[in-house]
């Protein structure tokens, strides 16, 4: 990609201590942890808001890239496990960065899918409250009218899918002139082959001077290959693929022989005798998605589906009832696999293996949210299931353990 070609250029008068790996080289004042929300010389509007929101202390990624991005001074990869907080990071960094008093659009996120940019939309609209921050989420399977309305009374802060962002830019109804930094959220999914090209042109729209941000729970090398073509020398917030640690999700198995059959009658034993909150089904197809909730409901398990052929309406009146608590049970497949923060999910059953190990620890990650403890039970069937699991426990460095006969140990 040659970025001669288009209006965003990295910006390479900085020193390099800033822009530099903090793993490798000196390291700048900007990669050096910061302990506390009150000693990152955050506006106090914005601090009303974090702790408002309920946060105490920040989170090893918040420590180490809320103040860069705040300082609007170099572009960044940043990489944390699912549920330590990433949304608030680059939502805090943001909001420190826009002025409110200037009734344009300073910053942009761009999510893989509807739903996870309407959950960061929210994140960011709570935390930036006391500073009047508008944020406007704008996303496919929505009026465009609506959304181009709420950006022209002035919106600070644009969060939304690629299609639906490019539409708004290239139809001027989104102004770029004066947007400081674009986040990517899940950087590996949105840098993939469905989602690059769009990417690209998205930059294209963007000043030359504005600052480019990935982050994501995992980050393959293809991925920061790609990401090197646009920042020739970021501020890196690496964990390595050994660090990638389960902590605070307890992981087990429980095999249910050679026949998928059995799966069904395990759950159900499962569901009977463990204390569940809410608890997500992770499975692979969307037929087994629409099975499993008929056959759950007839035995009086009150669960909902979601997958990736319901509209978007549709969508949102399922999450809706499981965030509200009327649906205990939410069965689905990986659409549901990033990003959404259901603080009350204590469980995650994995019916089927993620066929992509790299969505082991988004799908797990639904648990235990910043900090909270969770446990994963994951179903296994066959001696294909078998290996897969040593593939995912081999990736993570970790063990994953037979389930014990006490389901007290799990909770």
């Amino acid at each position: 990609m040659n970025h001669n070609e288009t209006n965003y250029q990295p910006d390479l008068n900085h020193d390099d201590d800033i822009h530099g790996d903090p793993t490798h080289g000196t390291e700048s004042d900007l990669s050096v942890p910061i302990a506390s929300f009150d000693d990152m010389g955050l506006k106090e509007d914005l601090l009303r808001g974090i702790y408002g929101y309920g946060f105490e202390n920040p989170s090893v990624i918040q420590q180490r890239a809320i103040r860069p991005l705040a300082s609007g001074r170099c572009d960044m990869i940043a990489q944390a496990q699912s549920g330590t907080g990433k949304t608030a990071t680059f939502s805090v960094g943001l909001l420190e960065v826009i002025d409110t008093t200037v009734p344009r659009c300073q910053a942009i996120i761009l999510s893989p899918t509807r739903e996870l940019a309407k959950q960061s939309a929210s994140v960011a609209s709570s935390l930036g409250r006391y500073l009047d921050a508008n944020v406007v989420s704008c996303v496919g399977g929505a009026p465009m009218r609506t959304q181009a309305e709420q950006i022209r009374k002035g919106a600070h802060l644009v969060v939304g899918t690629p299609g639906r962002v490019l539409d708004l830019l290239q139809k001027h109804i989104l102004d770029s002139a004066h947007i400081k930094a674009v986040v990517l959220d899940e950087a590996d999914e949105m840098l993939a082959i469905g989602f690059k090209d769009q990417i690209f042109d998205v930059l294209q729209e963007m000043p030359r001077e504005v600052k480019l941000c990935l982050f994501s729970a995992t980050l393959p090398p293809e991925t920061l290959e790609l990401a090197q073509q646009w920042m020739p020398a970021p501020l890196r917030i690496i964990v390595k693929k050994e660090e990638l640690t389960l902590a605070g999700i307890k992981s087990f198995y429980v095999y249910c022989g050679d026949d998928e059959r059995y799966k069904f009658a395990t759950l159900c034993d499962l569901y009977e005798n463990l204390s569940i909150t809410q608890a997500v089904i992770f499975v692979s197809r969307r037929r087994t998605v629409e099975w499993l909730t008929e056959a759950l409901n007839a035995k009086d398990f009150t669960c909902s589906a979601i997958h990736s052929d319901l509209s978007q309406e549709e969508r949102e009146a399922v999450m809706g009832m499981f965030r509200s608590g009327q649906t205990r049970v939410l069965i689905a497949t990986d659409v549901l696999a990033r990003g959404i923060d259901v603080a009350q999910v204590s469980l995650v059953f994995n019916y089927d293996l993620p066929r992509d190990h790299a969505n082991y620890i988004h799908r797990v990650g639904r648990s235990g949210r910043f900090g909270r403890k969770g446990a994963a039970i994951n179903f296994v069937c066959g001696q294909s299931d078998v290996r897969t699991l040593r593939e995912i426990e081999q990736y993570y460095a970790t063990t994953i353990e037979e389930l014990p006969k006490d389901l007290g140990e799990v909770a």
